[in-house]
């Protein structure tokens, strides 16, 4: 199975980018962010794809990379996001990747973004889950 995990990260405290490391830990994956990669190279069974509202908006590097995923290149999508309230990215990302036909989970793993450092197992756990679904 291809995993592959990407993400956007704006701070410098890099929420996002702990979850993306520690899931792709768990799957036995590199997490890349969008920034290096602006479009997703090889073909996956599973994408993992995280990022955080600024200001309450999707990044426009996330919103740019979302747009240009290639639906015949993923098999599914799985979310997850960090913020100190909002979860409109996650609800973004799943109208814009459904838009283009991409299978993407209900289920997604939503952090806030004070307690990640302690939510790092769990974003591990559902990680495994995905990958079993």
């Amino acid at each position: 199975m291809n995993i592959a995990v990407r993400f956007y990260s704006k701070t410098k405290a890099g929420n996002t980018k702990k979850l993306a490391i520690a899931i792709a830990d768990e799957v036995g994956t590199e997490a890349i962010s969008v920034v290096d990669e602006p479009s997703l190279i090889n073909d996956v069974d599973i994408l993992f794809l995280g990022g955080a509202p600024y200001a309450n908006i999707m990044a426009p590097e996330l919103r740019e990379y979302a747009e240009n995923i290639d639906p015949n290149k993923v098999g599914r999508v799985v979310l997850f996001s960090t913020s100190n309230w909002s979860r409109r990215t996650v609800n973004a990302l799943k109208k814009i990747l459904r838009g283009k036909g991409i299978k993407v989970d209900d289920d997604y793993f939503y952090v806030h973004m004070l307690s990640v450092n302690q939510k790092l197992d769990e974003a591990k756990e559902f990680a495994r889950n995905a990958i079993k679904q």
